[in-house]
């Protein structure tokens, strides 16, 4: 208030303080309109004639108001900061400066809107789960690339990576003249728990990273997780969902994680049984009745996998899955 009053006004004291103030007229005190005009009205022309009031008779008169601004203006009571509250919502804009059709060239302001949104959710505490891509043209609608995260994430690279995988499957239409970023699903983000000493090679990619690159260049429904059903036969125990309805494995009978969609006939001598017979009778209400002896084998590689014999036949063995 002062530096918009004096030209090279100095204070370091508060007396100086106290008469660069007392000069100063109530119209450029920084009061509401209301307040100011009362006080001229009533013969005070400056900020000395006001404080030189009796504290009581502007109580009186005033809001607590008045006397909390004058305090402020002398010192006499700290200035309270209102807190910054980030916005909810992330919507940024690049303008190209010239036309552009491949992607290889949108990958540059790609990246900048990306590490922007990173540090964006840094500031806010929070991930993002989804985002959209506007690709803008001059005489068509945007191209909209949507990207989704099955859990929340702001580490700039992968941002980068799923977003660039969602991109490069988009067929641009027309020239691109600008690319803006807009992420309006904030949760609360919650890092993975690692472990103090990271014995993982540098080469290799955690689950979560991996999951989101192979959906970015893969689809949405390229990636599936486990779910068990209330089956004996094993063909229809395990269920695919959305990797967030699956479920962690149960105790139980060794079971093969990888099984095929269809048995394949093992020749003869070419595994040995380590265990079984294990039977399984069951879908006889279905139409699906399965009678097997089934056995954990190991091929010559030393591959183990789960292979059976129908009941009461003594054909060859088949293989119906694998062990990690």
């Amino acid at each position: 208030m002062l530096a918009n009053a004096y030209d090279g006004l100095a204070v370091t004291d508060l007396e100086p303080l106290r008469q660069a103030l007392g000069r100063m007229p109530v119209e450029r005190l920084g009061l509401p309109p209301g307040t100011a005009t009362a006080l001229s009205r009533m013969g005070l022309r400056t900020f000395a004639q006001v404080r030189g009031l009796p504290r009581d008779t502007l109580a009186r008169r005033f809001d607590a108001g008045l006397l909390k601004h004058l305090d402020t203006l002398l010192g006499e009571r700290s200035l309270a900061l209102a807190f910054y509250q980030p916005p909810d919502r992330f919507d940024l804009r690049i303008e190209l400066n010239f036309d552009v059709l491949s992607h290889q060239a949108l990958l540059f302001p790609l990246r900048r809107l990306t590490c922007d949104l990173a540090a964006f959710l840094c500031g806010r505490d929070s991930g993002v789960q989804r985002f959209e891509l506007h690709l803008e043209h001059v005489e068509l609608p945007d191209t909209l690339v949507k990207v989704g995260l099955l859990s929340a994430e702001r580490e700039p690279r992968m941002l980068f990576e799923l977003a660039r995988g969602r991109l490069e499957q988009v067929q641009v239409p027309a020239p691109v003249r600008g690319v803006r970023l807009v992420a309006e699903d904030l949760p609360r983000f919650v890092p993975q728990h690692r472990e103090l000493f990271d014995e993982r090679p540098q080469q290799s990619l955690p689950w979560e990273q991996l999951r989101e690159r192979l959906r970015a260049r893969l689809g949405d429904e390229a990636v599936h997780g486990l779910r068990f059903h209330s089956d004996h036969r094993p063909e229809c125990s395990w269920q695919p969902v959305g990797d967030s309805q699956a479920c962690p494995l149960l105790p139980g009978p060794r079971r093969p994680g990888w099984l095929l969609r269809e048995p394949l006939v093992l020749a003869e001598g070419a595994a040995r049984i380590l265990m079984g017979p294990e039977r399984i009778e069951s879908g006889w209400w279905d139409g699906g009745d399965v009678r097997r002896d089934y056995y954990l084998i190991e091929t010559r590689g030393g591959q183990q996998g789960w292979a059976y014999r129908p009941v009461g036949e003594a054909g060859p063995l088949l293989l119906q899955g694998w062990f990690a």
